[in-house]
């Protein structure tokens, strides 16, 4: 078995770190070979939770970069490393990149704690393509130190004024496995895992679905349409009661927020998962469970055809990857307290946001940081664009106001999506053309990260008046001409995001897929080091 365990491990190669002087050249430090680890099993499954057990030939110490925690449970920590001596035997649970075709781990002589990491820009094969650390400026090396959270796993930290020695690189196959249900053209390349895009999908299918339904008394379809603002409208009031009752079904403590707005009563669904290290620090997940409801109802111009029943990208889309995401990440235990929202009244002026914002102010809590939710799905790998959004921003241009988050979009999103070209032509995009371009029109391949200096969606309740540093993703907005219209369906979804060789549900499920996985690792990681507002 050790044998089939060393034939898994990929691309070994030797680099040695710039401005070191390699920690192998001292005569009394053996470097180990590769075939000195053994790893099992010799294929980990990609996007699902997978425990691998370590073992070694020859002493030395191998770097995991990737989400893990304890066979025991504990909190989820984004790296560690491993001082193995021969014969020692270590079992982690590992949750591998569900975009990548293999793991990459580094190995060096036992005791090595600073070990060098690729740019937050590119992915580890790249890195590994261009010499590693021994080419280009040498990045800030990454180094083990001890764990302050009770665990027994060394946490990773940025190692400042360092630098790193030799080491080798190995590379463990990853295979996603696949729901057999689904055909190829519906997506089935992204059907199961940890948090999927299928999952998605079908939470936007049956929450938009139109069929009649004459025993529903609130809006006369399966689904939960009608899902306007107002003074106990029934089918608002359904879809609020069924919305509460999937997030206490998750274990979540559910709160139903009731409060005046203007002359209608507004109301937000927020599902809290209380932390252990730092319950005082909140972590906010957000969408929009509202639907522009018909012009008669809502203030603004005179837009023909203003109003849906429906609303599937704007924002039922929204609300589904909450439900997924929310389902996935409430079994874990975190440091800090997550707390799961759906917001109303967003489409008459942010009334929910605001107004739960303005409430917890007042609480003695920090809310570190915000992910939004509003519009995703009409983008990559459609023929236009993915926008990963993040402000408050102050400095318009080159200039990054929010560099650590702006930094850690690019970390998720290059090296564990494997997303590295499309965010380059994204940058791109948005130095020449900016915000309001990508939100109108058609773009190939590109996925734009960049500092947005427009709040049309509830993180600006959250940077106005909690001061919190936000994230968000959405795709072609003012360019989507079923915006805030009856004809906002899913299938007007899945005909917008057709190319060629692709169909548009092929393509919606990747996309959900691809935001899923970045908001859920974008999560787990600020759960253990959040990024506070920089301004």
């Amino acid at each position: 078995m050790a044998g089939l365990a060393r034939t898994a491990l990929l691309a070994l190669l030797m680099i040695c770190a710039p401005l070191s002087g390699c920690v192998g050249n001292d005569d009394d430090v053996t470097m180990p070979a590769a075939d000195d680890l053994n790893v099992m099993p010799e294929v980990w499954s990609a996007g699902e939770w997978t425990r691998v057990t370590f073992s070694a030939e020859a002493p030395l110490s191998v770097f995991v970069p990737h989400f893990l925690r304890s066979v025991n449970g504990g909190y989820v920590q984004n790296g560690t490393v491993l001082d193995l001596q021969i014969g020692d035997e270590v079992e982690l649970e590992v949750l591998p990149s569900a975009r990548l075709s293999n793991a990459t781990l580094m190995l060096a002589p036992i005791g090595t704690s600073v070990f060098p990491v690729r740019e937050a820009g590119e992915s580890w094969g790249s890195w590994i393509a261009r010499g590693g650390p021994g080419a280009g400026a040498a990045n800030t090396p990454i180094a083990a130190t001890p764990n302050n959270e009770g665990g027994a796993l060394s946490l990773m930290r940025t190692a400042n004024g360092s630098s790193a020695g030799e080491v080798v690189i190995a590379q463990v196959p990853l295979l996603r496995n696949v729901n057999s249900v689904f055909a190829e053209d519906q997506g089935q390349a992204q059907t199961e895992g940890w948090v999927n895009g299928r999952d998605v999908y079908d939470w936007l299918a049956m929450i938009t679905d139109e069929t009649p339904d004459p025993t529903d008394p609130y809006d006369g379809a399966v689904g939960y349409l009608d899902r306007w603002v107002g003074n106990a409208v029934p089918a608002y009031e359904d879809a609020i009661a069924f919305f509460s009752g999937v997030l206490e079904g998750y274990g979540l403590r559910t709160e139903v927020q009731r409060f005046q707005a203007n002359t209608g009563w507004a109301v937000n669904i927020c599902g809290y998962k209380d932390g252990t290290l730092a319950p005082d620090e909140w972590l906010v997940f957000g969408a929009h469970f509202d639907i522009a409801p018909p012009l008669v109802m809502t203030p603004g111009p005179d837009i023909p055809g203003y109003g849906t029943r429906v609303g599937a990208y704007d924002n039922s889309a929204g609300t589904s990857m909450i439900l997924e995401t929310a389902e996935s990440l409430s079994k874990i235990e975190t440091r800090r307290t997550m707390v799961f929202c759906l917001w109303s009244s967003e489409e008459e002026g942010l009334w929910g946001s605001r107004a739960w914002a303005q409430d917890t102010a007042e609480l003695d809590v920090t809310v570190t940081n915000y992910v939004n939710l509003d519009m995703m799905g009409i983008n990559w790998p459609g023929d236009w664009v993915l926008s990963c959004y993040i402000g408050p921003e102050v400095t318009p241009g080159e200039v990054i106001d929010q560099a650590e988050m702006y930094g850690l979009a690019e970390w998720i999103g290059a090296g564990e999506l494997g997303l590295e070209s499309q965010i380059e032509r994204g940058w791109a995009a948005w130095l020449e053309d900016g915000e309001s371009a990508m939100w109108t029109d058609s773009y190939v391949e590109t996925v734009a990260i960049y500092e947005s200096p427009t709040a049309r969606s509830d993180h600006d309740s959250f940077q106005e008046h909690l001061d919190t540093i936000t994230m968000g993703w959405n795709g072609v907005v003012d360019g989507y001409p079923c915006y805030h219209r009856e004809c906002d369906k899913l299938s007007t979804m899945e005909e917008y995001m057709v190319t060629e060789g692709r169909t548009g549900e092929q393509n919606l499920v990747e996309s959900f897929d691809v935001v899923a996985w970045w908001s859920t690792m974008t999560f787990l990681a600020l759960d253990e080091q959040p990024i506070l507002n920089a301004l």
